[in-house]
């Protein structure tokens, strides 16, 4: 089954649809995607984004706020651990430290990113991490707040081998978006062939990272079949092991099934 393992649906543009989000969701249908996770990146909008997905059975939802939404409210981990309970949640976040995008003081992002782990503790789901130039902080507080209790997964992953390692060791699983199919992106790819099959993960990161061949346009779910492509060329598999493959790892690590 193709997956979209992670995707911002109700940011998605529905100008070639008319406006119909069901319309969207045909076309994506249409095109062999058969599950969706929704991620959320603050409290604000959340509310409406769970109203646009919910009842649809394809579609799972995360509760959190990216470490760039610096503006909006910031739950605390008994709040994060509540809104989780919805039926269609599946995990926390997205959630981790941004150090490209943010600048001077950012002891805010970690003790945000601390909250998100102690949420996820506390309702047992995995948590979606976004790290971005803060390698060494991002593992430390892993660490330190026990997120290898729950797991998730390192959300359109851009680091290093060194750090996908660390993060593996603590039982996370990688994830790559349309980031692998850029022309610059022969370190990535050589980051994609090293980790193990059963923690590879797909995503579009939709409406962003529109991969080739589709650059310049706004993403969508159904583009993650290049994603599938890219992937299963740098680890000489078929597109359709890689689709089996990935999907398989998704549901085990966030709907249970083995």
């Amino acid at each position: 089954m193709l997956v979209d393992s992670h995707c911002h649906l109700d940011r998605v543009g529905l100008g070639p649809y008319d406006g119909d989000f069901f319309r969207f969701l045909d076309r994506t249908r249409e095109a062999g995607v058969g599950q969706m996770l929704c991620v959320a990146i603050d409290m604000e909008k959340y509310p409406a984004m769970v109203r646009l997905v919910e009842g649809v059975a394809d579609i799972s939802l995360s509760v959190g706020v990216h470490p760039n939404e610096r503006e909006t409210e910031s739950p605390a981990p008994e709040r994060l651990a509540e809104l989780a309970q919805h039926p269609q949640n599946v995990a926390i976040g997205e959630t981790g430290l941004d150090y490209y995008h943010g600048k001077g003081d950012l002891s805010w992002q970690h003790e945000r990113f601390r909250q998100h782990i102690r949420a996820a503790r506390l309702c047992n789901k995995p948590l979606i991490i976004h790290s971005r130039d803060a390698r060494e902080d991002t593992l430390r507080i892993m660490r330190e707040e026990g997120a290898g209790q729950v797991g998730g997964v390192m959300h359109c992953y851009t680091e290093n081998w060194e750090m996908a390692s660390q993060a593996l060791d603590m039982g996370f699983y990688i994830s790559f978006s349309g980031i692998i199919t850029f022309r610059n992106a022969d370190e990535l790819r050589a980051v994609a062939a090293q980790v193990p099959k059963e923690r590879l993960l797909i995503e579009t990161d939709s409406p962003y990272l529109t991969p080739i061949p589709h650059r310049g346009k706004p993403n969508e779910p159904r583009h993650v079949i290049h994603v599938a492509e890219k992937l299963a060329e740098i680890r000489g598999m078929t597109t359709e092991e890689m689709v089996e493959l990935t999907g398989r790892n998704f549901g085990r690590l966030f709907l249970g099934r083995d």
